[in-house]
């Protein structure tokens, strides 16, 4: 693999609206916007909604691909970004959490994921310009995903060394969707839900090339995930372990989200907080799921859960 610098040595300077994104974040605490499946969830949405015309003959189950609603239900993707500002959301996330062609392969659409990307950042661009003014600009955050593999842990338990992804298939997906996301007019990159990082360094490799490739760096924000009450991520790194591991990167902003609830994320938040060198931002769940997956925290509840972090400041995002 050859090394960033290598890559292309042009000179880098920093994307549009990177300055725009230091000002806010040094003036205030910024919202990001909340789930994208739940919302979509509400629309009750079928196998013909997600074909649409386009698609109407594809010979694969395309229900549960959120990601293709960008293509076929443009409207309710735009609706959901819309919602999310007016409620006060300064950054929204592209609707590309699977956009990639890992993730994809479950339907047979590899080939659609710079289309995907593309079309994604577009309308969220078109949302977030819509309602955003000098006085309070509103951001597109490019959403990456882990993808639905694992780099660093085998598949088979009987088997440890086995793998069903390699480090260069991961960067060679991660690099199209940068791609496609800039194009469609993301102002940064989160690469979130990270529970390998394995898999995130291959996305923050991806990153670094493409930044290379243009010579414009863009603002990223990595995002773990602690899976459960040991306090460390899938793949078995603490907080602190997390950090050196994708420090190389030199993310605007590090933190934690999914899983667990604003509570029991706290003291994870803290411990990075502590040796991490950047802003730090938290998107916690609405506690933990019950027995049947559903949430029993109540609105009020997760917003007063919030608010404490944002009343002492301990949170940039």
């Amino acid at each position: 693999m050859t090394p960033f610098a290598a890559v292309n040595p042009m000179p880098m300077s920093a994307s549009p609206r990177a300055a725009t994104l230091q000002a806010a974040l040094e003036q205030r605490i910024l919202v990001l916007d909340g789930a994208m499946g739940t919302m979509i969830q509400r629309h009750k949405l079928e196998e013909a909604d997600y074909r649409g015309a386009r698609f109407a003959d594809w010979a694969h189950d395309l229900k549960g691909n959120n990601d293709l609603l960008v293509l076929t239900q443009p409207d309710i993707i735009r609706d959901i970004h819309r919602q999310y500002l007016e409620a006060g959301a300064d950054l929204i996330e592209t609707n590309t959490f699977n956009a990639q062609t890992i993730s994809l392969a479950d339907y047979h659409m590899e080939s659609l994921a710079h289309e995907m990307n593309v079309a994604a950042a577009r309308l969220a661009r078109e949302a977030a310009d819509a309602v955003g003014t000098p006085a309070r600009p509103r951001f597109v955050a490019g959403a990456i995903g882990p993808t639905n593999r694992t780099a660093s842990i085998s598949p088979d338990v009987n088997d440890p060394g086995k793998r069903n992804v390699s480090y260069q298939q991961l960067v060679t997906a991660y690099l199209e969707q940068v791609r496609g996301l800039a194009e469609g007019g993301v102002d940064l990159f989160l690469i979130e839900t990270i529970f390998d990082t394995l898999n995130a360094k291959a996305a923050i490799f991806a990153c670094e090339t493409f930044f290379e490739e243009t010579g414009t760096r863009y603002p990223v924000i990595l995002s773990g995930t602690i899976t459960d009450a040991s306090g460390r991520t899938l793949s078995g790194q603490t907080p602190e372990a997390f950090w050196i591991s994708i420090a190389h990167a030199r993310p605007l902003i590090a933190g934690f989200n999914c899983a667990l609830g604003a509570e029991d994320l706290r003291p994870h938040c803290q411990a990075l907080a502590r040796v991490a060198g950047t802003l730090l931002s938290v998107h916690p769940n609405a506690g933990l799921p019950n027995e049947l997956g559903e949430y029993d925290e109540a609105p009020d509840t997760t917003a007063a859960l919030v608010k404490a972090w944002a009343d002492k400041g301990q949170v940039n995002i």
